[in-house]
């Protein structure tokens, strides 16, 4: 197929599916076949064509259809062709759309050894024009030089000599098919196959090579002999430069502008992979004027008016180009030239191009601007040089790179242009006639028809005359402009990168969409985007099947009319297509003449398709829209809602509706209506229709009417304003979203600095929602419990905090301001309500032509101070948040908390109320009852028709409005006095009068329903008000209904008569209430007739039954302005109502599979937050009862606490009044609801939990309602309602929010978000059915950009990274209309109030100290009032060896002789149980506490935190090796040091290697330091662990090291960058706590002996070196000091008083201990609320110590921790050192708080079997962890000491039957303390000689426990001691033979007795090295 012209269709196909087509539109009369167009181009399986099909010659074809298309004689298609065949004389267009490489034409490779170059042939030698342009190149007779382009050097030319015989003469004809060339470089000749030559040439193609495609231009020699490019080489046809206007289509033109203009105005840069390169004569000045083969401004669809540049700079330009040689800018000349070459080839008048239809909604008319008057003719410029045309000179050759544009063609103009509809025009010179149309006079008045005509592709000609009679509208004109898309993008939507439509297919695409519109349908752009999208599609399939790269068969130019005109005959004439040749005026013109000789009779068609088949420009086309209905959607669609309500204003000023008036002055039947009203009045009399309790024909006089009295009403549901389960969850979200946040590590929120929350609301300009949101606050007693107001006041006080959009609200705004910034330590939180209204730029609001509300909230909420006030957090609330979401949008996506999705709802399953919102109401319409809630008044629509085209010239909202007005009025004539007029009304309207004015005669209460008619103008609902009231008072109903006008600029009034009646209803409301809300209207029989622009989110009472939206029709074509208007009518309804009405609506399906998982899920953040805080901060648990403080202390609460709360619940939450503040509530059950809350830190992760307590006023109604009087369930309809309210629509709004077309969303989704917003690109995926609200979030936030008068316009993107500007501060509460969302945000208000005080509040352990009942008293006194212990005395004083720390409750005892006599009785059962719930209590932090990682405050910020610039590299990693005796192997620790605390070691000198840590000397006398070093074991607690010790340290330099597991180090290192860490070996990994403590150990001795070895070089003794280091763990939070007072009396007990002091006193006082050096271990004894004066009696204690030691690594040198060790291996070290005669010493007036830190820790492995046979396996028993060797036990994944401590806990009973309770009988234990469980005592005895033990004389021993023991333990040893009879015993080695030696060397045998199956080992696999040990009894 080399050089044919492809392409062609196969001829037979065509004429088949010709034929099929014709035969089915003859066939079919009412369902349209499927077009030709589809059959040909849209059937995926469509076979490759055989090159034998296609004719040699294009003419054929081209005669064939002239003889068909008769239709139009001018036409002559001979020489068009198709568009795919028309190269872009651009471009290189063959590259690809996407970014990636092209990919190669197979060629064959070059031949060995030859040059491939581009721009050189294969022999090396150049061919560039711009190398050869000055030599002489001799070519053969018949020969010519033309211009090659390659795709790879897009600037040059190559120079080639073609045989002219194969190439085109003028016409574009008579070029012989094949090829003959010669190489100008090599001087080869002959070459007969373009392919061939081109290989030799490298041309190096990526599609198969043809000379039509690569063979460009002519090259001539001008005058001075240079060779330059001359004519382009006319393959086709000889085109102007213009006639690729189809070309732009398929190829973006290459150009180089500097700015490119998006839909919305802003400046987008070139997509990657490609350079823009601004060429030095480019300036803002002239970058509309396109360089170098830019694309013709003609082709820019958006420019709005014509271009306004003078001559002047036209002129200019030209010359700057020539004057910089811009002749080959990317190869192509520019038209220097001054003067026209061929004038007639000019258009002499610039085409207005129109806006797109983003910028274009603004005016309704767009026509050329008077005021852009041109001074002369600007130079179109040509699309290519004809023969003889002047060429410019050559200058300076400056080569530029061309660039691909976007190709979305926006108008290059850099701003926009202001856009004003004309009515007439002044043109300074005369224009052609072929461009222009003169709009007929008087068209609309004859027609009764405005003509909409529809931009499509190409440009419009000028209009003239009566322009007021037409609109030109942009609605389609971007759906063809194929943006230019990333990778990505495409790849979503399933496109490739060159899938462009060709015009004829987007002319063919048009046409069969308005074809298959339905008569009442308009077109609608985001349809029409999906259509061109989905044909997009299908060509990527075709051509993927075909495998033929880009080709795809295209429609010729010729077949395009009379294909254009086979889709459209399907359509019963309601499509009509006009084909004319020069211009698309033409067509125009002939359409609107036609329009304007029509007679009403004749039938017109709704859409005219004009196209202009110009062989000059290529096709262009427009479509006329003609339809009555159509024509008038489209005009009225096109304005603003402020637009169109302002044209209504006029209409109704100017007195245009007079006529309209008139016709309504009579009824339907014809009588005069006042008359009649008159008449009827006069009939009734005085006398009025009952009020209530009778039938419509009873009457009254007014006096009585006015003084009946309904019975009163209980129901009053919606008084108790109540909280409900869905709120409380959302409130928790934003408070976990607040946290998250805080912890983002950003720094743009500090939690911990605040303690107080304050707040504003601010709501749109609506009385009623201000009135509404007060009404939330004051119910909520929210002020009183954020401690803002006190309990008497906060009724009046509440009015300060909601504040409404208006002028006012700026002085009010900046009271409010003050606040913040004079309140640094309170945390503001402004919330802007229904925050989608007026989301205007205060920019734009000067043009807004004086709108009070333009851009106030922008004003407010984008203002400085707002965004910069750290202090100061925005809450956006919208149910309709689509215009927040753009990609300029202000708030991260991370910040949108989403209404919990329905479902999850359900699963809340004990609510009784369900949320019945938009989505129900769509699909309710599949319920099938008789009544459907969504409905449509066809009747009335049809009426509505006939009036409209009577009225062409009234806007249809007008003409609704009078329809509506006549038809309630006439109904309520029907329904009272006049029957006959029934028949005149729509059944809808009069079953809803009916119903309104009957219900309240049928009871003695007098209750009815509201209606609600929304009239969006505020004049016409005046009108509407004035007139249905007269009616109404002439009819005598005025005691039966209320008519209300719902004006959010006013109060709500009613009639004196019916605040009564409500007051009655109310029961108790005191005299001077009056109605102040639409929910105070509940149950009063009314008409609310809502006007306003929009809906302002204001709730119905439940009585509300009907909504009448009949007058919103297709001018709110935007998704938020059509929800918001049905929003109205969403409600919570009863569960019955839905499943009395469909099982199929499955809303409460899921009750019985609900699960309590659902429920804690739901309720991952509870601390105990859900409670208003008494407003005592003082030290808690002084003020508000146990409940108050949140007592328990483990995240695994109580089972009562995990069940649902029950319905009994109910009966008894007792009724509280409000000011009672808080109240215990109390359960059904009588239990107290415990709180469950936990020691928070910000850290909302831990999932601290707590049930919302029912704490508070007033009686619940719904099971899981909170019944503190909370947030609103707005709407709720008790059960006697029966349905949520019934919608009645018109029929544009119902198509789009009933159709459920094929199961997609209510197509209302897919439509514009938002006026304010504009689509991204035409080119997007659709909106899912199934999209949650976070998808849809993101989906809007690719997709859509704020326009230019949109406040979030401004918010441009970081020029440097491109990342769009989010406020940290600022989140989105999103969820649908009237869901519960102010109750919500008040809730989260009082929740966050709640944290933020448990920020300051920390829950620490306060248990009693345990074993004090036989404590020694401290034989030698002390005196009291001593600060350090006496070393005398204090060695005198015994060690007390029993362990008092309540950790150790469920521990062992340890013998003494006091133990012996203790009365053994059992030791409580409970206590298992007990312990595993240890006493917490809540303590406020004070400034020396020690925090987490979430703590941020200015003063540590250095301490904690790195600047992001240094990150994390500047600490540096160090390794250490020691040699340890007793792992009697070299140990490799590595430090991790950051650069800031090097000065803490001493490094070697010539490298960095590390020689010690530095320790200061024993004399050191500095207050501010303290001397020891602090280590600080930790796991699991990355985040929880309290290691910032800045505050402990009150700032002062110390040096602290975390020591850490070696997989934990990048955990901690992230979040602790600043500490030293010691990152302990791999081989501990799975090590217990013993590890740690004996690495820190060993490393310290070993650091002290080479820094004694350091010191003494200098002259320093050994012994002054200091030699204790502190070892904490990473839960200790506060430290305090004790001090007893005087006694007054002897009989009263002292009281304590304790202090919070830092830890850097405490340290210091310690360190500075007389004789420090003697002690081996010092520490201080743990706080409990128990201490007495009496455990402070001795100042010092010598007794255990833990958690917190000073350690003396030299005198502790011989005395190790067990590294093998995970529980209570600091009892076992204390021991030894006791028996080693070792000083410990305690002070007690020091106490240490331990925080309770729910994660990490100690925590026991989970204990798996090591592999895993099934999953749901049993837990394994503490009795399974061991097993007889070799067995086929389950051998577990834990560590083999693990195994065996855990195992010794549980199994004193198996191990020492004879120890259980028996305390005069312990286990002997030799050289180990382990806990063998709390029943058995055991006596510690030391092994080595000279140590101090327990005086064990006469005691018989119950049993014998060996652990590891070592040589000091001999059989002479063993032998002093006496057993009982029967006294078991218990051997445990390392492996099993060391466990034969032991016995045979301890001569066991003879003593005691084995049995073989007394052996056990671990439950480990011998590779993890079990322990084995053995059992026997003593004989």
């Amino acid at each position: 197929m080399g050089n044919s012209y492809a392409g062609q269709l196969k001829s037979a196909r065509f004429e088949e599916a010709l034929h099929n087509s014709i035969e089915a539109s003859l066939r079919c009369s009412s369902v349209v076949p499927r077009p030709i167009f589809s059959q040909l181009y849209l059937d995926p399986d469509q076979h490759p064509f055989s090159s034998a099909d296609v004719k040699p010659k294009v003419e054929e074809l081209d005669k064939d259809l002239v003889h068909r298309c008769t239709q139009n004689g001018s036409l002559d298609f001979s020489n068009t062709l198709t568009v795919n065949d028309m190269e872009d004389d651009e471009d290189d267009e063959e590259m690809s759309d996407s970014n990636s490489p092209p990919i190669p034409y197979s060629q064959k490779p070059a031949p060995e050894g030859s040059c491939t170059t581009d721009g050189f042939c294969q022999a090396g030698k150049d061919l560039r024009l711009v190398s050869l342009c000055m030599e002489q190149i001799d070519i053969p007779a018949g020969f010519l030089l033309v211009g090659a382009k390659s795709p790879n050097l897009p600037e040059h030319i190559l120079v080639c000599a073609v045989d002219k015989r194969f190439l085109p003469d003028d016409h574009g004809k008579n070029a012989l098919l094949g090829f003959s060339g010669n190489c100008i470089g090599c001087g080869e000749r002959g070459f007969r196959y373009f392919t061939e030559f081109s290989n030799h040439i490298n041309l190096k193609l990526t599609t198969q090579p043809k000379k039509q495609k690569h063979l460009k231009y002519y090259l001539v020699r001008s005058s001075q002999g240079v060779l330059s490019k001359g004519p382009l080489i006319c393959w086709k046809e000889c085109r102007s430069r213009q006639s690729s206007a189809t070309c732009h289509s398929i190829k973006p033109n290459s150009s180089v502008s500097s700015t490119v203009t998006p839909e919305n105005g802003t400046t987008n840069g070139y997509k990657s992979g490609f350079i823009q390169t601004d060429s030095p004569i480019l300036s803002p000045a002239n970058s509309a004027i396109n360089l170098s083969g830019a694309q013709d401004l003609t082709r820019n669809k958006n420019v709005v008016k014509p271009l306004a540049l003078s001559l002047q700079v036209v002129g200019k330009t030209f010359a700057a180009d020539a004057a910089n040689g811009n002749s080959s800018h990317g190869g192509k000349n520019s038209a220097t030239s001054s003067t026209p070459a061929r004038p007639g080839n000019y258009s002499l008048s610039p085409r207005p191009s129109y806006a797109s239809g983003d910028q274009g909604r603004s005016s309704s008319i767009f026509l050329p601007s008077a005021t852009m008057f041109i001074s002369g003719p600007p130079k179109k410029r040509h699309r290519g040089w004809y023969p003889g045309s002047p060429l410019p000179q050559p200058g300076l050759v400056v080569p530029v790179p061309t660039v691909r544009p976007l190709s979305r063609t926006e108008s290059l103009l850099s701003a926009p242009v202001p856009q004003t509809p004309l009515t007439g025009i002044l043109q300074p010179r005369p224009i052609p006639a072929g461009e222009t149309v003169i709009v007929p006079e008087n068209l609309l008045s004859n027609s009764g028809i405005r003509p909409v005509i529809l931009i499509g592709y190409g440009t419009l000609p000028y209009f003239y005359g009566n322009v007021g009679d037409i609109v030109v509208s942009p609605l389609l004109v971007n759906c063809y402009k194929i943006p230019q898309l990333e990778n990505k993008d495409l790849e979503q939507l399933g496109l490739t990168g060159s899938q462009l439509l060709s015009v004829e297919n987007m002319i063919l695409l048009t046409i069969q969409y308005l074809v298959r519109l339905g008569p009442d349908q308009i077109p609608l752009r985001e349809e029409f985007e999906q259509i061109m999208l989905k044909a997009m599609q299908e060509f990527t399939l075709r051509e993927r099947a075909l495998q033929m790269g880009a080709q795809w068969i295209p429609v010729s130019p010729g077949q395009l009319p009379w294909l254009a005109r086979l889709i459209a005959s399907v359509s019963q004439d309601l499509v009509h297509v006009i084909v004319t040749q020069n211009s698309l005026a033409e067509g125009i013109s002939e359409t609107l003449r036609t329009l304007s000789e029509m007679r009403h009779y004749q039938r017109l068609p709704d859409y005219v398709v004009a196209i202009c088949a110009s062989k000059i420009r290529g096709n262009e086309f427009c479509v006329v829209v003609l339809g009555q209905h159509q024509s008038r959607a489209l005009a009225e669609s096109m304005l603003t809602t402020s637009e169109f309500l302002k044209e209504i204003s006029y209409e109704l000023i100017t007195g245009k509706v007079s006529f309209l008036a008139s016709h309504f002055k009579t009824t339907s039947l014809g009588d005069d209506l006042d008359k009649l009203l008159e008449k009827m009045q006069q009939r009734r009399g005085d006398s009025v229709v009952t009020p209530f309790n009778g039938d419509l024909n009873e009457y009254v006089s007014p006096q009585e009417a006015a003084a009946m009295i309904p019975t009163q009403n209980l129901d009053l549901d919606n008084e108790t304003f109540q909280i409900y389960q869905p709120q409380l969850t959302v409130a928790r979200k934003l408070l976990s979203q607040v946290c998250a946040i805080a912890d983002s590590g950003s720094q743009s929120l500090d939690l911990g600095h605040f303690s107080k929350v304050d707040f504003i609301v601010i709501v749109p300009r609506s009385e009623v929602l201000v009135q509404q949101t007060l009404q939330r606050i004051r119910q909520s007693g929210v002020l009183v419990d954020l401690g803002l107001e006190e309990n008497g006041t906060a009724y009046q006080r509440a009015e300060k905090y909601v504040v409404r959009l208006d002028n006012e609200i700026q002085t009010k705004f900046e009271v409010f301001m003050r606040r913040v910034k004079q309140n640094p330590y309170t945390l503001f939180v402004l919330v802007h309500d229904n925050c989608h209204v007026e989301l205007t730029s205060v920019i734009s609001g000067s043009l807004s032509h004086g709108e009070p509300s333009h851009g106030l909230a922008d004003r407010v909420i984008n203002c400085r101070e707002v965004l910069e006030a750290f202090n100061l957090l925005v809450l956006q609330v919208s149910s309709f948040p689509y215009t927040l979401q753009t990609q300029q949008s202000r708030i991260s996506s991370s910040n949108e908390v989403h209404w919990i999705q329905l479902d999850s709802m359900e699963d809340m399953s004990c609510e009784e109320k369900l949320y019945f919102g938009l989505n129900e109401y769509s699909k309710s319409l599949q319920w099938g009852i008789t009544s459907p809630l969504l409905r449509c008044d066809e009747t009335f629509e049809k009426m509505v028709n006939t009036l409209l085209e009577r009225y062409p010239r009234l806007h249809s909202m007008v003409v609704r409005c009078y329809l509506l007005i006549q038809q309630y009025s006439e109904a309520l004539m029907a329904l009272t006095t006049m029957a006959s007029l029934r028949d005149h009304s729509t059944p809808e309207t009069l079953s809803i009068m009916d119903d309104l004015i009957s219900s309240p005669g049928k009871t003695k209460s007098g209750r009815g329903h509201m209606l609600i008619i929304r009239v969006p103008s505020v004049q016409l609902a005046m009108l509407a008000k004035e007139r249905l009231q007269e009616v109404r008072d002439r009819l005598g109903l005025q005691y039966r209904f209320e008519i209300i006008l719902g004006n959010p600029a006013s109060e709500v009034s009613v009639a004196t008569h019916f605040v009564a009646r409500l007051k009655t209803w109310r029961g108790n409301e005191p005299e001077e209430w009056i109605p102040r809300t639409y929910q105070d209207l509940e149950g009063l029989p009314c008409i609310v007739i809502l006007t306003g622009k929009d809906p302002l989110g204001e709730t119905f009472p439940r009585s509300l039954k009907y909504c009448d939206l009949r007058l919103i029709d297709s001018s709110y074509l935007t998704r938020t302005a059509l929800e918001q208007e049905v929003g109205l009518a969403c409600c919570y309804v009863s569960k019955e109502v839905i499943r009395g009405s469909t099982v199929a609506l499955d809303l409460s399906g899921k009750e019985q599979e609900r699960t309590t998982v659902s429920e804690n899920e739901s309720d991952e953040l509870l601390i105990d937050l859900e409670r208003p805080q008494s407003n005592s901060s003082a030290v808690t648990g002084t003020s508000g009862s146990i409940m108050e403080n949140g007592v328990s202390s483990s995240s695994a609460a109580d089972k009562s606490q995990k069940q649902p709360l029950t319905p009994s619940f109910q009966s008894s939450a007792n009724s509280v009044g409000l000011d009672e503040g808080v109240s215990t509530g109390t359960v059904g059950t009588g239990e107290t609801l415990k709180q469950e809350c936990d020691s928070l830190g910000p850290p909302m992760a831990s999932s601290t939990t707590s049930k919302p307590s029912l704490a508070s006023s007033s009686s619940s109604s719904g099971p899981r309602a909170l019944p503190w009087p909370g947030g609103p369930v707005q709407g709720c309809r008790g059960l006697h309602a029966a349905l949520p309210p019934i919608v009645i629509l018109s029929k544009a709004a119902y198509s789009l929010l009933g159709s459920q077309r094929g199961g997609k969303l209510p197509s209302s989704s897919s439509l514009l978000p938002h006026a304010d917003v504009a689509w991204v690109s035409s080119l997007r995926p659709l909106l899912h059915k199934d999209m949650s609200s976070e998808e849809q979030s993101l989906y809007y936030r690719q997709w859509t950009s704020a326009r230019q008068h949109h406040a979030d316009y401004s918010n441009q993107p970081d020029p440097n990274s491109g990342a769009w500007a989010c406020h940290p501060r600022r989140l989105l509460l999103t969820g649908p209309p009237q869901v519960g969302k102010t109750g919500s945000y008040l809730q989260f208000l009082r929740i966050l109030f709640r944290m933020l005080i448990r920020l300051l509040e920390v829950d620490v352990y306060d248990e009693g100290e345990i074993n004090t009942d036989h404590s020694e008293s401290s034989e030698v006194s002390q005196s009291e009032g001593e600060p350090w212990p006496d070393i005398e005395s204090f060695s005198k004083i015994p060690f007390d060896i029993s362990v008092h720390d309540p950790k150790y409750s469920l521990m062992s005892l340890v013998y003494t002789e006091k133990l012996a006599g203790v009365k053994q009785e059992a030791r409580k059962e409970s206590r298992a149980e007990e312990a595993r719930k240890r006493a917490t209590v809540s303590m406020m932090l004070t400034k020396y506490a020690a925090y987490n990682t979430f703590h941020h405050c200015e003063q540590c910020h250095q301490y904690m935190d790195f600047t992001s610039a240094s990150q994390m590299s500047d600490s540096t990693l160090h390794a250490f090796t020691f040699s340890s005796s007793m792992l009697g192997e070299e140990v490799q620790l590595y430090f991790i040091i950051p650069k800031s605390k090097e000065s803490h070691f001493v490094f070697s000198k010539q490298g960095k290697h590390l020689e010690s840590m530095r320790l200061p000397l024993v004399s050191d006398k500095n207050l501010n330091v303290v001397k020891s070093p602090i280590f600080t074991p930790s796991s699991g607690r990355h985040e929880h662990g309290l290691l910032n010790l800045f505050h402990a340290m009150e700032g002062i330099s110390h040096l602290h090291l975390l020591v850490v597991k070696e997989y934990e180090m990048p955990l901690y290192r992230k979040c602790w960058p600043n500490h030293i860490m010691l990152v302990l070996p791999g081989m501990f990994n799975n090590a217990g706590v013993g590890a740690a403590r004996f690495l820190i150990k060993e490393l310290s001795y070993h650091n002290l002996e080479l820094e004694r070895n350091r010191l003494e070089e200098l002259g320093v003794k050994r012994q002054c070196v200091w030699p204790f280091i502190v070892v904490m763990d990473d839960s200790c939070v506060l430290w305090n000091i004790h001090s007893v007072q005087e006694q007054t009396s002897p009989p009263v007990e002292a009281g304590v008083s304790s202090k919070n002091v830092s830890l850097k006193s405490v340290l210091q006082h310690i360190e500075a201990t007389p004789k420090i050096v003697h002690y081996a271990i010092l520490g201080i004894q743990k706080w409990s609320s128990k201490l007495t004066s009496q455990s402070l009696k001795a100042p010092f204690s010598r007794c255990h110590v833990h958690d917190f030691i000073l350690l003396n690594i030299d005198l502790t040198q011989n005395v190790q921790y067990d590294f093998n060790r995970y529980f209570c291996e600091d009892v076992d070290f204390n021991l030894r050192t006791n028996s080693s005669g070792l000083l410990i010493c305690r002070f007690n007036n020091f106490s240490l708080m331990k925080k309770h830190v729910q994660v990490g820790g100690q925590r026991d492995f989970i204990i798996k079997p090591k592999i895993m046979v099934s999953e749901s396996l049993a837990p394994i028993l503490p009795l399974q962890y061991v097993c007889a060797p070799d067995s086929e036990h389950t051998l577990l994944a834990a560590p083999a000491q693990f195994l065996l401590e855990k195992f010794l806990q549980h199994a004193s009973f198996k191990l020492f039957p004879k120890a259980i309770r028996n305390f005069k009988s312990p286990v002997l234990a030799i050289d180990c303390y382990l806990n063998i469980g709390p029943e058995v005592a055991i006596c510690y005895i030391s092994s080595r000689p000279h140590s101090s033990n327990v005086n064990c004389e006469g005691v018989f021993f119950s049993g014998l426990l060996l652990y590891l023991c070592d040589s000091f333990v001999g059989a002479d040893l063993l032998k002093k001691f006496k057993f009982l009879k029967g006294a078991t015993l218990c051997v445990i080695c390392q492996d099993r033979s060391s466990l034969r030696q032991t016995i045979v060397r301890l001569e066991l045998e003879d003593e005691w007795q084995f049995r073989l199956r007394d052996e056990f080992q671990t439950a480990n696999s011998s590779d993890d090295k079990p322990l084995y040990f053995l059992t026997g009894r003593h004989v």
